[in-house]
């Protein structure tokens, strides 16, 4: 069966492709920036660019598809998101029916529509709405919080529990919710693809109905942790969003969406589901246990962030603060004149008696710091002026990846509340490349997220003034060689 996937770069698509394609259908993704698909393991699928903002793409997209999985929605994308939501739907629908599109999968939101209080709930059952008025069949899910290892909803209850030994929390964690396993909605969307009868909406959920603050509890004894949640009002619902902000990988306008989402009981109101498909929901505990058992292998397949994080950098210059899978992240980028090797050879210079071109006197402080401290601080140095290998000293750093001309990753080893990584990517870009430099951090609760933040300003002129010295270097007395088509040599030679 040849089936599209929208969102094919968000946390449920990036599931779902790999079990069609092991089913032997022929999977075709619509994505806005194919490049965020590259080097997924998808043998013979099919990657479309289109935007769903723009209909124009659809007719292509939809051409010869059989059954198509809608996996968008505006979360986070201000406030005209429910409009752009509809808009999109019914573009969407009145393509599927024009290609012949046979059915339409869709996964929404749970909740009794006469009780929802959260306009991004209303907006996801609307677009299941927008989907179908076009005539062709549509089966919508509605779910609660999906438990899964990098779900927005797991990741926000996860990083609260393990950093807060007392949460005072808001009146929302006493609201009842039906939250179901990752397997299981994936078990769902699949069963869906040609079940013989299944149209229309079917509210789904794991087998048990908890609270917030029990779904925080039971996390709390999986992993062996004495956890006190203390309900109280809260002054502001954006207070609570800004926390979540701080203390977890979620940024502020996604966590509002899901604060607001939280007010909301989200229980399933009708079996239907139960009596139509095959699928037997598991429990709480178990899809617990199956998310952490994902963290603890570092074998999580996708997250929430998989369709914000897109490593492409369509500015010259360019700075980015983050939070991505439990990681505080700082990245930079820019164009460099210069070959990718040459690039990677002023990289694999950095530090040891040639010192840090940027910054060297901080770069210096931070290590007599840590030698204050008992750790190694800068002392080691390095082993050869120019190359490095994978197990390499350099200062306070260790070479944790290298992959010649591409890719250099260092893992400090100094003492910090947390770990820390500090690495270079390089790719040819046409006549040029492009650098992106990228510092990772994952705090240890609350200390580690105070001297993160504490030392954004010094990083403010540390890494960019890092990039542009690499640039520089990269760029002094380097010869580009530019091919003209079907021409066998180089004919024009550019000094940089």
């Amino acid at each position: 069966m040849r089936v599209l996937v929208t969102g094919a770069t968000g946390y449920i698509g990036g599931r779902l492709v790999p079990r069609l394609i092991a089913k032997g259908h022929s999977v075709r993704c619509l994505a806005r920036d194919p490049r965020q698909l590259e080097g997924r393991p998808w043998p013979g699928v099919e990657v479309v660019q289109g935007d769903l903002g723009r209909p124009d793409c659809l007719p292509f997209a939809l051409e010869g598809v059989e059954v198509a999985y809608y996996l968008v929605h505006a979360m986070a994308d201000g406030k005209a998101f429910r409009e752009q939501d509809r808009r999109m739907a019914r573009a969407f629908g009145e393509a599927a029916r024009a290609a012949g599109v046979r059915r339409i999968v869709y996964l929404g939101g749970l909740g009794d529509p006469g009780e929802l209080h959260s306009r991004h709930l209303i907006s996801r059952q609307e677009v299941g709405q927008n989907l179908a008025r076009a005539g062709v069949p549509v089966v919508e899910f509605r779910a609660a919080v999906i438990v899964g290892s990098g779900s927005a909803s797991f990741e926000m209850i996860r990083h609260l529990t393990d950093r807060l030994p007392m949460m005072v929390a808001p009146r929302w964690v006493e609201t009842r919710c039906q939250p179901i396993g990752i397997r299981s909605v994936l078990d769902y969307l699949e069963e869906a693809l040609d079940h013989p009868t299944a149209r229309g909406v079917y509210e789904i959920g794991g087998s048990d109905i908890l609270t917030y603050r029990e779904m925080m509890l039971g996390y709390a004894r999986a992993k062996g942790l004495h956890r006190i949640i203390l309900p109280v009002p809260m002054p502001r619902r954006n207070f609570s969003s800004r926390v979540i902000d701080l203390l977890t990988p979620i940024p502020h306008r996604i966590a509002a969406a899901l604060l607001e989402s939280l007010r909301t009981e989200v229980v399933v109101r009708d079996d239907l589901a139960l009596r139509t498909f095959a699928v037997r929901p598991s429990t709480y505990a178990e899809a617990l246990s199956r998310a952490l058992g994902r963290i603890a292998a570092d074998d999580v397949e996708t997250t929430w962030a998989s369709s914000l994080a897109s490593t492409v950098r369509k500015d010259p210059v360019g700075r980015q603060l983050d939070n991505q899978e439990g990681l505080l992240v700082e990245r930079h980028w820019r164009k460099v004149q210069a070959s990718p090797e040459r690039i990677m050879e002023v990289i694999c210079a950095l530090g040891g008696d040639q010192g840090w071109p940027a910054g060297n006197a901080l770069w210096q402080l931070r290590g007599a710091i840590d030698r204050a401290l008992g750790g190694v601080g800068m002392r080691r140095g390095r082993r050869h002026p120019k190359e490095l290998r994978v197990g390499d000293p350099l200062d306070f750093w260790r070479v944790e990846s290298f992959e010649p001309g591409r890719v250099l990753r260092l893992r400090a080893e100094m003492k910090l509340p947390g770990r820390a990584w500090l690495q270079f990517e390089v790719r040819p870009e046409g006549r040029q490349s492009h650098l992106e430099q990228t510092a990772f951090f994952e705090p240890h609760g609350l200390p580690g997220n105070l001297y993160w933040y504490s030392l954004l300003q010094m990083h403010r002129f540390l890494f960019p003034g890092l990039i542009r010295a690499i640039q520089t270097r990269a760029e002094e007395d380097h010869t580009l060689d530019y091919t003209l088509p079907g021409l066998p040599s180089p004919v024009l030679r550019v000094q940089g």
